[in-house]
């Protein structure tokens, strides 16, 4: 292990923390207290001093990280990330427990949207604008940014740029990992501009439109409001941001491959028909389900407004809110819980097993069934033109086992702690696969603050195993990877 090279990598990294956690003293000089200017000064202050001393240790180790090395940096990255990006929340008053300030960072790099906040509105302006900044970084990667801004990674950063773009992808958009990240992160860009400039048109304020944009494309469901989304109340903002929602659960691949001039690429991916179909099916089914059950309801374009907006926002991880689920009938709910274990397409900002996992599941289950009576035959499992190694289909088989070996554990744990059996169930569901909400007591309108210090930390665990797919954590138990 290379400890100095990683020591001037992390440095770099976190001082573009610092850079990234000082552009909230634009909007504390502007809306806010010179108290929570002065929480900002001090937490990008000692991020920063924290980043330059690690830089300096390892400042004349240049060489090539290699495999082990990128694990290392990036399972220690995320549990720093979630140190220093809470102390703005700590400094500011948001925050007395660490422990609250840990789950609500990780919670926003993870993309999760989980929350301890009681009264979000309350807080300042700088707070939301790191709130959902951190949901921004964390929806490409900030380490998948940090692939595309320095050069010298060597084979590490192929395995960091793997780590960070959830899902079994198969296919690279171009040779060079750098080329690659940087072009996922300026297709992003775009789309986070072009949502933002809408949503300032429809009469979001410009501090609104920004965070609500951060929070869409990141598929990550923090908001300015109380009442999340459903608090401007506006049926155009509500499509809209369903719109962005579907368009940031699509692999960022294909619109790579769209703008290269390759439609049929884009058109005939069957993972994007999967996952277009699934929404329109499971939302016609909630729609006719839930209309006429109150008042909110009683046609069937409010009820369909209602149904796509939550059917979007939970099979893309996303977690915002217009309506509140955890009222709708059991049919309803059961569907919407299936779709948070689904998740969006692979190479998406969505998380989630994503739907390529359940359909190379379903093929190799088939093929399965198909020996049965056929022992001898040797089929090839194909997802559309393209055949599935077996390295890959083991690496699914891996990754749904210690899928739910996780969840039980946790599940059981938070049992433990008091919750009940829906709560505790869905609590570890919505962060294990970063999707925010769950279900009674961390229903879409309740938060997670009232959950004991020990549950915030295992369940910020979950949220960082979620997001990084389970190996790259789960290697470091390996007595092996500590040999030299």
């Amino acid at each position: 292990m290379h400890f100095r090279r990683i020591a001037r990598l992390l440095g770099i990294l976190m001082m573009t923390l610092a850079g990234c956690m000082s552009t909230s003293l634009i909007w504390t000089l502007i809306y806010d207290t010179m108290a929570s200017t002065w929480a900002f000064i001090y937490s990008s202050g000692i991020t920063a001093g924290f980043g330059l001393l690690l830089w300096l240790y390892g400042r004349k180790e240049q060489g090539t990280i290699y495999r082990a090395d990128a694990i290392f940096l990036v399972a220690v990255s995320w549990l720093l990330l979630g140190v220093f990006g809470g102390l703005p929340y700590m400094f500011d008053g948001a925050f007395t427990n660490p422990a609250d300030a840990y789950f609500e960072t990780i919670s926003g790099f993870t993309t999760t949207g989980s929350t301890v906040m009681v009264q979000i509105a309350d807080h300042s302006h700088g707070l939301h604008w790191w709130r959902t900044l951190t949901h921004w970084l964390g929806g490409m990667g900030i380490i998948v940014l940090f692939v595309a801004i320095f050069p010298q990674l060597g084979v590490g950063g192929k395995f960091l740029f793997k780590s960070e773009v959830p899902g079994p992808i198969t296919e690279g958009l171009k040779p060079k990992i750098k080329q690659t990240a940087a072009a996922l992160w300026w297709i992003y860009v775009g789309f986070t501009v072009v949502e933002a400039i809408i949503l300032l048109g429809l009469g979001m304020s410009i501090h609104d439109a920004l965070t609500h944009s951060f929070a869409t494309m990141a598929t990550g469901g923090f908001s300015t409001k109380n009442g999340s989304v459903g608090e401007f109340d506006s049926a155009a903002i509500d499509y809209v941001i369903t719109l962005f929602m579907i368009l940031a659960g699509i692999n960022f691949g294909l619109y790579y491959e769209l703008i290269r001039g390759n439609k049929k690429r884009f058109l005939r991916d069957p993972e994007l028909h999967v996952y277009l179909g699934v929404i329109a099916v499971v939302t016609l089914i909630i729609t006719w389900n839930i209309v006429g059950i109150d008042a909110r309801h009683e046609t069937v374009s409010d009820s369909f407004r209602y149904a796509i907006f939550q059917v979007v926002g939970v099979i893309t991880t996303t977690g915002f809110g217009t309506d509140d689920f955890d009222v709708w009938p059991p049919l309803s709910q059961l569907l919407l819980v299936f779709l948070m274990f689904a998740g969006g397409m692979a190479g998406s900002t969505a998380g989630g097993m994503k739907l390529i996992r359940f359909m190379v599941i379903g093929k190799a289950i088939y093929a399965e069934i198909y020996k049965v009576f056929r022992p001898m035959s040797i089929q090839a499992l194909r997802i559309g033109k393209s055949v599935i190694p077996q390295e890959t289909i083991s690496g699914i088989l891996g990754f749904f086992a210690l899928g739910i070996a996780t969840f039980v554990f946790s599940a059981l744990y938070m049992t433990y702690l008091g919750l009940d059996i829906v709560s505790a169930c869905t609590a570890v569901t919505a962060t294990l696969f970063n999707i925010g909400p769950g279900l009674a007591a961390v229903g879409p309108t309740q938060s997670f603050a009232f959950i004991p210090t020990s549950g915030k930390v295992v369940l910020s665990f979950c949220m960082i195993l979620g997001r990084l797919e389970f190996m790259t954590i789960f290697v470091l138990l390996l007595p092996d990877f500590w040999r030299r």
